[in-house]
């Protein structure tokens, strides 16, 4: 191959990721996959729309029990970390003392970044104990606070001077061992995707340390591209104001290299973005599903920690439906979706088969439906009821609640999670 040739491959790959890191090619590419559903010919699924309206009234009923005043917060790791009834923020900010709105900022984007990275499913027989309170947690729930109390004790920074900080060699020199303590691991309570985890936390140390740019000359930190989206050079003055896109986009670019998945466009790595056959784009993007649900889980999340800070926030409606086990499965359980041979939920699926990359399509095009359904019942528009609120209220524990019904809060799907999809 020439230079040239070189070149111009390497434009076309980038421009291709370009398109995949937008929220507008995930909705369009996984409404191409729900529309050939529906007129039958997934070899997977088949879509009952007549069973929409009972799942959004399922949602609807649940985010009524859960926020009876109409209150409902946004799709978030934070409400994980208030697991409890405990004001963890209000904990940190205690403990920050009194600092600049932008050094909290700094500080709660820090943990979010570390919270998220270290969720995922953590399989059915893990629990986490809060030494602080007595109470045990599981699931979610059980990796955040245990993740807090990793944060607050200085385990993700290198500078014991300043622990509630993470940083780029903290991350580096985290050993699986060490994790594997904070999150009381041991043979009686084993988590899914341990050293998956730790690996993950690795590489974003290292991504980290290699964008000076973005993460910070002298000490490298998540909260880098907090002050990079707000400050993005020195010749632009800081404004208080940014689109949620802009913030997933720039974990994308940051942070892309970080997924263990072996998704790429020659070189350039795409993260969760995955194969099917079915699907048409343009140029060398086609045949690609892009979702980067944890990069959006982590977005959603970030949203308070910038508007706690004075951050105004807009463009919500931009991110998509997460298309994780818990959505996923309440499409299933409540019968949108029909498995077309219930013999696949014997078998356990690798994140890029066909089966699961549908599944998760489905589940970010059908979401949007049961969101106009469940806003007509509650008599709220899409600005009062956002699809973060939808999460929220919501999907997502609607979710959990059948799969604890059905299958002991086991996915109606077996899915080999290395904690960084699931």
């Amino acid at each position: 191959m020439s230079s040239t040739e070189f070149v111009l491959g390497s434009g076309e790959a980038e421009q291709a990721a370009h398109t995949l890191r937008s929220t507008r090619t995930v909705r369009e590419r996984c409404g191409q996959l729900l529309e050939r559903a529906r007129d039958g010919r997934s070899s997977w699924f088949e879509v009952d729309d007549g069973a929409i309206a009972a799942a959004a009234r399922a949602v609807a009923d649940l985010t009524h029990r859960r926020f009876p005043k109409g209150h409902i917060p946004l799709h978030s790791r934070w409400r994980h970390l208030e697991a409890g009834g405990v004001d963890r923020r209000g904990e940190l900010q205690r403990l920050l003392g009194d600092v600049p709105k932008a050094t909290l900022g700094q500080c709660l984007v820090d943990l979010t970044f570390v919270s998220v990275l270290l969720d995922a499913g953590a399989g059915p027989d893990w629990k986490y104990t809060d030494s602080a309170t007595g109470q045990t947690f599981t699931r979610s729930e059980g990796l955040a606070v245990a993740s807090y109390h990793a944060f607050v004790g200085g385990m993700f920074s290198s500078d014991k001077q300043h622990p509630l900080q993470v940083d780029a060699e903290g991350l580096r020199a985290l050993a699986t061992d060490q994790l594997a303590q904070v999150l009381q691991v041991h043979g009686n309570n084993p988590l899914v995707g341990l050293e998956g985890r730790a690996i993950l936390l690795r590489r974003f140390g290292e991504a980290m340390g290699e964008q000076p740019e973005v993460f910070g000359q002298n000490i490298a930190r998540p909260a880098g591209i907090y002050d990079q989206i707000l400050a993005p050079s020195p010749e632009l003055p800081y404004t208080a104001d940014v689109a949620a896109h802009d913030i997933l986009s720039q974990i994308l670019v940051s942070c892309s290299g970080i997924w263990p998945a072996d998704n790429a466009i020659g070189f350039v790595p795409l993260g969760d973005c995955w194969r099917h056959e079915a699907v048409r784009g343009e140029g060398q993007s086609d045949g690609w599903v892009p979702f980067h649900k944890l990069s959006q889980w982590l977005t959603y999340s970030l949203l308070e920690p910038f508007a706690w800070s004075g951050v105004n926030v807009r463009g919500v409606e931009a991110l998509t439906a997460l298309p994780e086990y818990r959505n996923g499965g309440l499409l299933i359980d409540s019968g949108v979706l029909r498995l077309r041979d219930e013999a696949v939920t014997r078998a356990v699926w690798q994140a890029g088969d066909e089966l699961i990359v549908e599944w998760r399509a489905l589940t970010v095009a059908l979401l949007e439906e049961v969101a106009v359904e469940m806003r007509k019942l509650l008599h709220l528009d899409a600005e009062r009821l956002p699809l973060a609120r939808v999460l929220e209220g919501g999907t997502w524990a609607a979710g959990r609640e059948l799969a604890q019904r059905q299958r002991n809060g086991l996915p109606p799907l077996q899915v080999a999670s290395d904690g960084t999809v699931f």
